[in-house]
């Protein structure tokens, strides 16, 4: 699944080909995603694009009209093309610019969505955020109001692992999986770890941990296990960095200790029993 950095890098990418363009339709060719496709989409009607931002993992286009909200789901991609490339089976929506290009998504899982958020007459900053599904998300990793004291006072008496906190969206957004085991392995944390018994020098370590690992995937495109390309199509490389994730039972890089694999919930977690505590 597309996480916090494969979401910024697909952001990054777009933004350079839609912001300032008008919008003149789409195509919808299945609109049978983790929601119905909204019909707003398909309206001629000149749209101007303001801004291209991301909340967590998802991507909002806020035009003069609406804000379009995408999640990318379990496999969904955006990629700025030409109008006369020729859709493939798995390519259900085109947002047509009045340029000439067009941005396609495609998705062979279908566990994506696109929403539509009429702008209000009475604006307020992000007011897409009025969506139900923005609003109740946590802090984004790089806020700087984001700091380890508030992790600690969050988390007096709570006997949570680590690592499931660290993902569930509400202490922050974007550490899925991949970059909450990496970062708990950069910070030298064991992921069942009770976020209670946890003291502020070990947040601090872990936040600073969380910031890197998520830095330094974006620079490299993000990690592409599958489905992942950017809007050129061109695949992610943070994978080959990847010091736990997928490793399980080879030797850690900074030990040589076997990496051991656990079910943390419903996920796998692969950790260093010796550089973890």
């Amino acid at each position: 699944m597309p996480e916090l950095p494969e979401v910024e890098v697909t952001r990054r990418g777009l933004a350079r080909c839609l912001e300032g363009q008008v919008l003149v339709g789409a195509t919808i060719r299945n609109a049978q995603l983790r929601y119905p496709v909204p019909e707003q989409l398909a309206d001629t009607a000149p749209n101007l694009v303001l801004a291209l931002v991301r909340r967590a993992k998802y991507l909002i286009i806020e035009t003069s009209r609406a804000a379009i909200i995408i999640h990318l789901g379990m496999s969904g991609t955006l990629r700025y093309l030409s109008v006369a490339t020729a859709p493939s089976r798995h390519d259900h929506v085109d947002l047509h610019l009045a340029q000439g290009g067009c941005v396609r998504y495609r998705d062979p899982r279908r566990f994506g969505a696109w929403l539509w958020v009429e702008r209000p007459d009475a604006e307020a900053v992000n007011w897409w955020e009025s969506d139900e599904r923005l609003r109740q998300l946590g802090p984004e990793p790089f806020d700087p109001a984001l700091t380890a004291e508030c992790w600690y006072r969050a988390t007096r008496g709570k006997k949570q692992e680590v690592k499931r906190w660290l993902m569930d969206g509400r202490a922050v957004v974007g550490a899925g999986n991949i970059y909450a085991a990496e970062s708990l392995f950069l910070a030298g944390i064991d992921p069942r770890r009770s976020v209670g018994s946890m003291g502020r020098v070990r947040y601090a370590r872990l936040l600073e941990a969380l910031r890197r690992v998520l830095d330094q995937a974006i620079e490299a495109g993000g990690s592409t296990l599958r489905d992942f390309v950017d809007d050129r199509g061109e695949m992610g490389y943070f994978q080959h960095s990847h010091h736990v994730y997928g490793r399980a039972g080879k030797p850690c890089l900074l030990c040589a200790t076997e990496l051991r694999q656990i079910r943390q919930g419903q996920r796998t977690t692969v950790f260093c029993p010796v550089c973890q505590r």
